[in-house]
């Protein structure tokens, strides 16, 4: 699922940010002993949301990796506001904002079935070439997708 949302601070302010949903529930094997969502699966559910973002607009690792570009994680923050309980089911919503560097820049909201907020988290990529060095402008393609972005004609494909 698609939606333009808010504008960030930083960057193009007048350039919406994008973003996509995923729905999941609580598995048996993603919960602690006493039936909470357990810390360590967070950084999977957000790459959930990376990938789907990436998937919808073909942007996706792969489209980086043919390009000769790979994007490792530089910051990844995380807060939790209320527990997630196995069987529950609940949303990730991944936001892309604009950027003009080699970056990538996600925010996310996980909420449950009840449109409660449990967590929230923002993430930055760099653009690396296939020998580790920095990129400091992103590669032809996700110049192209930009450009389309930037004049609101950005595709979801989901």
């Amino acid at each position: 699922m698609h939606r333009a949302s808010r504008t960030r601070r930083r960057g193009a302010p007048e350039v919406p940010s994008l973003c996509v949903s995923v729905p999941r529930t609580v598995r048996f094997e993603e919960v602690d002993a006493v039936r909470f969502m357990w810390h360590g699966r967070y950084a999977s559910w957000l790459e959930d949301g990376r990938e789907a973002m990436g998937q919808a607009y073909g942007i996706s690792y792969l489209d980086f990796r043919e390009s000769g570009v790979v994007v490792p994680l530089k910051l990844f923050h995380l807060d939790f506001h209320h527990p997630l309980l196995y069987g529950q089911t609940y949303t990730i919503h991944a936001e892309l904002f604009w950027n003009e560097a080699a970056v990538l820049d996600f925010e996310y909201r996980i909420e449950d079935a009840q449109g409660l907020v449990t967590t929230t988290a923002s993430t930055t990529q760099l653009m690396l070439d296939l020998n580790g060095n920095l990129l400091m402008e992103p590669p032809a393609f996700y110049r192209e997708f930009c450009a389309q972005w930037r004049q609101g004609k950005a595709i979801c494909r989901l």
